[in-house]
């Protein structure tokens, strides 16, 4: 089982651990819109419930006191019946569909906040809790399973109001027309209502898989959407669709496996109520024979028994889309469990003045979860306003270190300063406004070019942007472009050269205009050409504030005004180029192997 699935079974196996009513009260806790004029809902739904037994009641008035009147026939009896009856089914049609279009208000307005919610918390996790989970499965705890909450509330919801309701009002009546005949209606359907709390237990564990069986399917998929290039070009379709199809049917048995437990209740509740239905003739007739009843007590009744027996029959499918939208908010309820590991410390966090950064790392160490240390013991400073480069083989630890100074992940041992002040102090606001870090892959939204630079600062404008082009020296590549600013990027940047959607990402952080530039291999998917002409602007870029550049081409530090050398997650060597390539060590033999490249 991979680290994803892992951390996926064991958020799911704390989910399953809560019981129903638990889950389902904290779920409503969380969306206080669900509250927002229960009074009055319910007040239409009694209404509306109400309303179902004046058919019964009228049915019976008009047998004993309108067709069996003393003297015949009692014309003008019948006719008020009917008359009223007519006007309470009227009442009782409108409070059903004002009582539905307020519910369905409250429950969208409810579910609108918890998704919020749930993706604003997603989008608080640090990218080490968001890697260690599937983003598929993340996505589908926002979407799909919030839908099937969605479903039972708009439906269940309803269902178990009006049955509720109409159990309690027929059960009454039926208790005022003949107690003994109640009590055996009621007693056919105890062992089913028995029944039904231990099949509730299997229905939540079969939709927690079920769920469970969503988020890897919606994972696979997305996967071989966005990875299609990769799967084409290393001829991977076969391999790619039996893993798309497995998900698939796993996803098919779990529901296939959930909905033949519900199939099992609707025979038994068909049985019970044709049972109850019998018995009610049978000791009804008895009754009636020994004048304990009337004609039209016992059609009543029969009628009162329909009542009845519907909400037990609806049970069951209430019961299947219960247990299927609990399932979904315990995951959603466990992602709002998880506790940001790189929390921001809000009100009570500390503002950073605008200004050159001072950085400073204190016997910093960090380690990945189940993993060996991949940073051990670093302690460096970083003074204002200098250029600082740093390289190392791959895994020697150069981006986490970039990662923890811009706090996208904090140590596991020791602190990161910035001026002075713990980097955990700091406001995420003051933060993200004084530090920006460009990514190797610098991501696009589904944007135009413009709007994708002006990411960091949404108020620049038009001419804001071709400045700062300019500035770069790409003024002649965004003349080039078809639309100029306007030039969408399509989905992920995929409009764009990669070298191309790196200039993009490097604009951005421009415009943002940061105290402190970390730059994450930021030439590495540029050409030759291109690369000068970063390198160029970058050095007016950097003038007069701290940058960080994690050096793939030994070219950047070369310029730089500092190199910090890692290996293995050590800070073995640190100084200018000239003096480290003239040094026995990790850097001259680094540099030696550039150079040899760059002949080739």
């Amino acid at each position: 089982m991979s680290g994803a699935q892992t951390a996926e079974a064991g958020l799911n196996e704390g989910a399953a651990g809560e019981g129903a009513l638990s889950t389902l009260r904290r779920g409503l806790r969380l969306s206080p819109e669900f509250r927002v004029g229960l009074p009055v809902t319910l007040l239409l739904a009694l209404v509306a419930t109400a309303g179902r037994v004046v058919v019964p009641i009228a049915i019976q008035q008009t047998i004993d006191r309108g067709l069996a009147a003393p003297g015949g026939p009692d014309v003008a009896f019948i006719r008020r019946a009917v008359l009223v009856s007519a006007v309470v089914v009227v009442v009782t049609a409108l409070s059903a569909y004002l009582m539905n279009v307020r519910l369905y208000k409250t429950t969208e307005g409810g579910l609108a906040t918890l998704r919020i919610k749930a993706f604003r918390h997603v989008h608080d996790l640090s990218m080490l809790t968001q890697s260690s989970q599937r983003r598929g499965s993340l996505v589908s705890r926002v979407t799909g399973d919030v839908d099937q909450i969605s479903q039972f509330m708009q439906w269940g919801g309803l269902m178990i109001i009006v049955s509720v309701g109409q159990l309690v009002v027929a059960s009454a009546l039926m208790a005022i027309y003949s107690w003994p005949l109640a009590l055996l209606v009621w007693a056919s359907f105890l062992p089913l209502a028995l029944a039904l709390r231990h099949f509730q237990r299997l229905l939540s564990n079969a939709y927690l898989r079920v769920r469970e069986r969503a988020g890897d399917m919606l994972a696979a998929i997305g996967e071989s959407v966005v990875g299609a290039p990769v799967i084409r070009a290393y001829a991977a379709e076969e391999r790619t669709a039996r893993r798309v199809d497995e998900s698939v049917e796993a996803y098919r048995k779990a529901q296939t496996h959930a909905q033949g437990l519900v199939a099992l209740t609707f025979p038994s509740s068909e049985l019970v109520a044709a049972v109850a239905t019998a018995a009610v003739v049978v000791a009804g007739t008895l009754l009636g024979v020994g004048g304990h009843l009337t004609a039209g007590e016992l059609v009543a009744f029969m009628f009162l028994v329909t009542l009845f027996v519907g909400p037990m029959q609806v049970a069951t499918e209430v019961l299947n889309e219960a247990q299927n939208a609990i399932a979904g908010w315990r995951r959603v309820l466990n992602v709002l469990d998880t506790e940001p590991d790189v929390a921001d410390p809000g009100p009570g966090g500390r503002e950073l003045p605008r200004g050159p950064v001072a950085v400073r790392f204190e016997n910093v160490s960090f380690a990945y979860p189940g993993g060996p240390m991949v940073l051990k013991d670093v302690s460096v400073d970083i003074a204002p306003r200098s250029r600082v480069a740093v390289v190392g083989e791959t895994g020697s630890g150069k981006t986490t270190f970039a990662k923890l100074l811009t706090r996208l992940m904090d140590p596991v041992r020791g602190r990161v300063l910035v001026d002075g002040v713990p980097l955990d102090r700091v406001r995420f606001s003051s933060l993200r406004e004084r530090i920006v870090m460009v990514p190797q892959d610098g991501f696009l939204f589904d944007a135009s070019l413009g709007d994708n630079i002006r990411y960091g600062r949404p108020g620049a404008s038009d001419e804001e942007l071709r400045r700062a082009l300019a500035e770069l020296g790409l003024a002649d590549w965004l003349e080039g472009l078809p639309r100029g600013l306007d030039t969408p990027v399509g989905q992920r940047g995929e409009s764009l050269s990669a070298g191309e959607r790196q200039l993009v990402a490097l604009a951005r952080a421009y415009l943002a205009d940061p105290d402190l530039l970390v730059l994450d291999e930021a030439t590495s998917a540029v050409d030759p050409a291109t690369e000068m002409r970063i390198a160029q602007a970058l050095e007016s870029v950097t003038r007069g504030r701290t940058s960080v550049t994690i050096a793939h081409r030994l070219s950047t530090a070369e310029n730089a005004d500092e190199v910090l050398v890692f290996d293995r997650g050590r800070l073995v060597q640190r100084g200018p180029h000239a003096e480290l390539v003239a040094q026995e060590g990790v850097y001259a033999d680094l540099y030696a192997s550039w150079i040899a490249q760059r002949k080739i």
